[in-house]
């Protein structure tokens, strides 16, 4: 049976790295983009090689906020591919500024990498689908920053509620072609190997273990945990999703405000005393 291809950028760590094993893993070939991380991107490469030998695993850096450098990105590990099957538009960066500290410096290249960028890949992929007749599947990765709002925010939520919208009209777009688009949105999910993560930042760390507690599923979030929901979403079982905007989150976006103190401390969902 041919394995299906699978396009993914920003695969050289975090929850891309997370994408492109879980696709692996269920017997696609992967080409990935990279920015800056090329000793990343060559241990996902010699590891996926390695577990997988019957596999193609290819990365390609790129810069995506470029003009022009995801249609060349696309096109090219398209060709390595030899087809394309599914899109995870995931690389991007989370810059938080408050409206007092704004810069548009800032403003345009989350723009232009988040969502300018998304769009345009969804449009190169489409456009190749339904050319081919593949009925195939698109996947952005987004943020439940795009449900609600938090301090410093305004743009990087802004975009990618706007991804959200977005992701409907493309759905409408493509599905009488056999298209499906979709949206995940990852909640607090760790982007950091164990060896890595031995060496991050202290303030990072003391952020997972004070926001752990109040998830209430009492975890992060892991790339394997999104990779999991993009093969199901890429998969026969999905067959009849799309436009969906899916939380995986561990009902970290559930909750409203908290109403009292007790809350506050303890975090939500918390069976009481029996």
């Amino acid at each position: 049976m041919e394995r299906k291809k699978a396009v993914v950028t920003g695969g050289s760590s975090g929850i891309g790295r997370g994408v492109a094993y879980s696709l692996a893993k269920e017997g696609y070939d992967v080409v990935f983009s990279y920015r800056s991380k090329k000793e990343n991107a060559r241990k996902v490469l010699a590891e996926l090689r390695g577990r997988y030998p019957e596999g193609k695993f290819e990365g390609l850096e790129a810069e995506l906020s470029r003009d022009g450098a995801g249609v060349d990105f696309f096109r090219q590990a398209v060709e390595t591919l030899g087809g394309l099957d599914l899109l995870v538009n995931n690389a991007g960066v989370t810059i938080l500024e408050s409206v007092f500290d704004l810069t548009e410096k800032n403003m345009d290249y989350l723009y232009r990498l988040l969502f300018r960028n998304y769009v345009i890949l969804m449009r190169e992929a489409a456009t190749y689908m339904a050319k081919q007749g593949v009925k195939g599947s698109i996947i952005n990765i987004s943020s439940v920053r795009g449900k609600s709002a938090h301090p410093g925010d305004l743009v990087y939520g802004g975009i990618k509620a706007a991804l959200n919208r977005a992701c409907q009209s493309v759905a409408l777009d493509v599905a009488a072609y056999g298209i499906r688009v979709n949206n995940i949105l990852p909640g607090a999910t760790r982007r950091f190997t164990p060896e890595e993560e031995a060496q991050a930042d202290p303030a990072h760390l003391e952020k997972v273990r004070f926001l752990s507690g109040r998830i209430p599923l009492e975890r992060y979030g892991t790339p394997e945990d999104i990779g999991n929901a993009v093969v199901f979403l890429a998969s026969e079982k999905a067959s009849y999703i799309t436009g969906v905007s899916l939380a995986v989150d561990g009902g970290l976006s559930l909750p409203g405000l908290a109403e009292t103190a007790q809350e506050a401390e303890s975090g939500w969902g918390r069976p009481p005393l029996l």
